[in-house]
């Protein structure tokens, strides 16, 4: 279930801003972020001053500040900002194009977002803002359900929207590796700078029980349904139900968090 449409998602401004029509459910139903991951990026980290970049609603913000992080959000949803500022301050702004004022951070993470971002612009701007040694990571979750709600999800999108980017072959087979190509275009977009130590790839593993109106909340939040008529929303919503109840009302889905981390180089 990607949140990432083909071939310049940064460009793809409608779906990027889809995802604040609902703040409290996108908060509610969206996966956390591995614990391991979090602590990889602080230890790593020399400092604990850490920049959010498309902080949406919050969610890996908090778990920064939950360790005692000082985290600062940049989002573009003014929606999304307003939710995310219970937990952290947040600044209203395309990244690319705020001003950090000259303020300078020890770590950029960014969850699920980078791919809303220009990935040479956003990368230049990385460099500006981050200390000698500090650490770039950006991450997204893998969602792998079992094969038949994969495949109730793509057929039921490809009935109800027919043109939607998301009813294709990588629904019904979603693995970690069709993430790699935005992995990689976020590596280069680092590299062209010289800024940059070379990047790092890691993935952590781990699964996640729901039930059937936990699976459809978090389903409702996703690319390609955020951006559906509300009749092609509950036609979508409704065939993934009738999958999900002939499985026993619960399902697990697999999850693998893909990260591109590198280290700010001293100038």
């Amino acid at each position: 279930m990607p949140t990432l449409p083909r071939p310049e998602p940064h460009q793809h401004r409608t779906m990027a801003e889809s995802f604040g029509v609902d703040p409290e459910r996108y908060d509610r139903a969206r996966p956390r972020y591995p614990d391991e991951l979090v602590t990889a990026v602080l230890e790593a980290s020399p400092g604990n001053e850490i920049l959010n970049v498309g902080c949406g609603t919050g969610i890996e913000g908090r778990q920064f500040r939950a360790r005692d992080a000082v985290v600062l959000g940049v989002e573009p949803d003014a929606r999304m900002a307003e939710f995310a500022r219970r937990g952290f301050p947040v600044e209203v702004a395309k990244f690319e194009d705020w001003d950090p004022a000259g303020r300078r951070f020890d770590a950029l993470v960014s969850g699920q977002a980078w791919h809303w971002v220009d990935p040479i612009a956003g990368a230049a701007k990385a460099a500006r803002v981050l200390r000698p040694g500090g650490r770039f990571a950006a991450f997204w979750h893998v969602f792998m359900p079992p094969e038949e709600i994969s495949h109730a999800l793509a057929d039921a999108l490809r009935r109800a929207m027919p043109d939607s980017p998301f009813s294709g072959n990588y629904l019904k087979s979603p693995s970690p590796d069709a993430y790699q190509p935005m992995l990689d275009k976020a590596a280069a977009g680092l590299a062209e700078t010289g800024d940059f130590a070379e990047a790092e790839f890691r993935r952590y593993d781990w699964t996640q029980d729901y039930s059937r109106d936990e699976w459809l909340d978090l389903l409702a939040t996703q690319g390609g349904v955020t951006v559906a008529t509300p009749e092609q929303r509950d036609q979508v919503l409704a065939e993934v139900a009738a999958a999900i109840d002939a499985r026993g009302g619960h399902l697990t889905t697999n999850y693998s968090t893909a990260e591109v981390t590198a280290v700010r180089l001293a100038s």
